[in-house]
Parts: structure tokens; C-alpha cells; sequence
């Protein structure tokens, strides 16, 4: 007998062990299979909507100073980054032949006049000579005859001539001596405007020859610390937006590798209309103009520019995860599973756009603006219509919708494992 109560105790001890683990392990399956989601808040505040782009940092003018004529360098006078002003010597070409050249001019010029003198003074003689002539024959016919008149006559037409082209030499040896003069003073290299040296490109000792093409001394680019300009390059996609910011007179945000903690401000200054294609791909140039007090901004740095074509401030915006969140039929409760079809329409008319008219297109892209968000109502979702504006790298704002600040909305199906529930 009391082996068979034995029995039966040890039968009801594993019974109820086989009935507790059979429910935790119902329970943990359950817990385990229940879909569970990561969530965001809707937030208020700012939204930004910017075009990003790359370009290249350079002066506002890069002035190209040359010579023109040919010679040895004799000194430099300037080096790089140094500061110099309009008028300033800043290097000089050895000036021997061009001196000698000077006084070789100045010489004919000197032996011209001398020459126009002498013409000037028998020319007076000639002149003299038939005046007397004529009063003679004044007092008789006879005392000069018509051929000694004629003599007397053509003569000093002949000396006035002469005068004239020794006047025409002088003029022809000033000219050259001009002509000389000023290639002596090309040999002095002065600045044409007030600036920075950010290039030279010549040494003492350096002969230029500037017989076919005028060789680049330096570059010498004014008031760099006043204004720079940085050159971007920008799709075709997204002129529209740039053009639009210019007229609304929005700011740019750029930063350059050398400072990556600062962010530098500009403006738009021009949207040039001479695109650029290459592979297929068509890009316009922009120009931006930023301040440079502190002459951070070097010429040919790499600049990371943001364009900001609008701005909102204070704003219901929700999560970018949010919107791009595509839930399963199942994970859906019934009254909503019909908005997950047409979005699958949606995308289907997406994938035909090269079968689109220009219409169509234009309406997809306004549909675009009427989304679904879902929030969690126990085992399944529901999902709330909105209506979004504005777009950054993070939210979207609200521009209708029932939704609150605050409010958790479903971005991912959360994947981590799930422990199970203590027996």
C-alpha cells in the first residue's frame, strides 16, 4: 500500500513539473513570435532644406603680371604670400641693351636735329640768294638771266625739302627713342593693383624670352581678405533650387579640410549658364562669395558647401526612418491593409516613369508629398496619413496629419533576441 501511494505522489510531482514547463514554454514561444518594432518620437522645431555640393576655393580676381620684353632676371624684389602694392618694383630684368639701346636713339635723335639745322641754315642762304637776285633784276633785266633766276628759285625749293625730311628724321628718332625708352622701363616689373603674391614663378638668374609669348612672372590676387570666391559644380537636378535660393537671398554653410571645426557663411553670388557634361552627367557652375577677414580661406582649397534653399523654424516634423518604414500585410490591422496595395501600385507606376508623360511625372512628384506613418495599437499597426513638407537629412516637417509631439512612431522591426520568462 504504501508503495502504490509512492507512486502516485512521484506521478503527481512530475505531472505538474510537465504541466508548469509546458506553459513557459507556450509563453516564451509566444512572447518570442509577438512582432516587436523600434520607435521615434515626432519632434518641433527647425528644418533646413539643403543641396550639397563640392567646389574650389580661389580669389575674387587673380591678376597675371607678365613681361614683355626678353632679358635675364637681374633681382627679385617680392616672394610668395607677401603683400604689395600698386606701382611696387617687384623684380627687374637686366637692362644693358635696353640703356644702350636709349643712348644709341638718343644719338640719332641729337645727329637729326643737327641735321635739320644745318638744312634750316642753307636753305636761309638759298633764300638770300634769291632775294638779291630778284632785286637786281628788278633794277635791270639784263644783270640776271632767266636761267640763273630759275637756279636761285629751285634751289632753295630744294632746301625746303630737304627741311622737311630732316623735320620727318627728328619725328622717326623720337619715335624710336620712345620706342626704346619704354623697353627700358618694361624691364622694371611693377604690381598693377594692390594684393597678395600667391605665385611666382621665376628665379634670379632666369632668362625670359618674350619674343612669341609674354612669360608669367607672378599672380598677384587683390583684397583676399576682403572676399573670396568658391567655384561649385551642381547637377542639373538641383539648379532649380539653387536659382530659387539666390533669389530669396539664402545663405551658404561650407567647411574646408584645414578647419573642419569652423563652418564659413556665403551667398550665392552667380549661376552661370555654361553647363558642363561629363558622362552624361550635366552640371552647372556656381559661384559663392564668402568673407575672409581672417585669410583662412587659401586659394585652392577644397570646400564642402550646403546650399540652403529653405528654412522653417518651430515646425511638427517626424522622423525620416518613419516615413521610409514598409510594415507587412499581417503586421497591419485589416481596415488599413488596402493602403499597403497601393502603395505597391505606387512603386509599380515609379518603375514605368520612362513610359510617363511630362504630366505624369509632375503629378507622382506632388503624390510623393502624402505619406503613411505607423504607430503601435497593441499586436498591430495603424497607420496615420500626413502630409510632409520640407526634408533634411533627418526629419520631414508636418504639414498635416494627426499627429502630436511627442507621439512614437514605428521605424524598424526591432530584432534582438527575446529572453524567455522566468519558469
Amino acid at each position: 500500500m504504501r508503495r502504490t501511494i509512492r507512486w502516485l505522489l512521484l506521478l503527481s510531482v512530475l505531472g505538474g513539473g510537465g504541466m508548469a514547463a509546458s506553459g513557459w514554454a507556450r509563453a516564451f514561444i509566444a512572447e518570442r513570435n509577438r512582432p516587436r518594432y523600434k520607435t521615434a518620437r515626432v519632434e518641433r522645431g527647425d528644418i533646413a532644406f539643403v543641396v550639397n555640393s563640392t567646389g574650389t576655393v580661389k580669389p575674387v580676381q587673380s591678376v597675371s603680371i607678365g613681361s614683355f620684353v626678353s632679358g635675364p632676371i637681374e633681382e627679385l624684389f617680392v616672394d610668395f604670400n607677401q603683400e604689395v602694392k600698386q606701382g611696387q618694383l617687384l623684380a627687374r630684368i637686366d637692362r644693358k641693351l635696353y640703356v644702350a639701346a636709349v643712348r644709341r636713339d638718343e644719338a640719332t635723335l641729337a645727329v637729326a636735329r643737327a641735321e635739320q639745322e644745318r638744312v634750316q641754315a642753307v636753305l636761309q642762304q638759298a633764300i638770300n640768294d634769291e632775294q638779291r637776285a630778284i632785286r637786281l633784276r628788278e633794277t635791270n633785266k639784263d644783270f640776271i638771266s632767266d636761267s640763273e633766276m630759275d637756279q636761285y628759285r629751285f634751289t632753295r625749293a630744294s632746301f625746303e625739302a630737304q627741311l622737311a625730311v630732316a623735320g620727318a628724321s627728328i619725328k622717326q628718332a623720337e619715335a624710336n627713342l620712345e620706342n626704346s625708352a619704354a623697353n627700358l622701363g618694361y624691364a622694371d616689373i611693377t604690381s598693377p593693383v594692390d594684393g597678395i603674391v600667391i605665385d611666382r614663378k621665376i628665379d634670379p638668374g632666369q632668362t625670359l624670352a618674350a619674343a612669341f609669348q609674354t612669360p608669367e612672372l607672378f599672380i598677384v590676387a587683390p583684397e583676399m581678405e576682403k572676399e573670396m570666391h568658391v567655384f561649385a559644380s551642381v547637377d542639373e537636378a538641383d539648379i532649380g533650387y539653387i536659382i530659387e535660393a539666390q533669389q530669396r537671398g539664402q545663405p551658404v554653410f561650407f567647411t574646408v579640410d584645414a578647419y573642419p571645426q569652423d563652418v564659413f557663411h556665403g551667398t550665392i553670388h552667380q549661376v552661370r549658364k555654361s553647363s558642363t557634361t561629363t558622362q552624361n552627367v550635366v552640371t552647372y557652375p556656381v559661384v559663392v562669395s564668402a568673407p575672409n577677414a581672417d585669410l583662412k580661406l587659401l586659394p585652392g582649397m577644397t570646400a564642402n558647401l550646403s546650399f540652403q534653399i529653405s528654412r522653417t523654424e518651430e515646425v511638427l516634423k517626424v522622423p525620416n526612418s518613419a516615413l521610409r518604414f514598409y510594415p507587412k500585410p499581417e503586421q497591419v490591422r485589416p481596415e488599413d491593409r488596402g493602403i499597403l496595395e497601393l502603395t505597391d501600385v505606387d512603386a509599380a507606376e515609379t518603375a514605368r516613369t520612362s513610359r510617363q508623360s511630362a504630366m505624369d511625372k509632375v503629378d507622382a512628384a506632388r503624390r510623393r508629398n502624402f505619406r503613411h506613418v505607423w504607430i503601435q495599437e497593441g499586436d498591430l499597426l495603424r497607420a496615420i496619413p500626413v502630409e510632409i513638407g520640407l526634408t533634411d537629412s533627418r526629419f520631414s516637417q508636418v504639414i498635416s496629419g494627426d499627429l502630436t509631439e511627442g507621439q512614437a512612431l514605428v521605424t524598424r522591426l526591432d530584432t534582438t533576441p527575446v529572453s524567455g520568462p522566468a519558469p
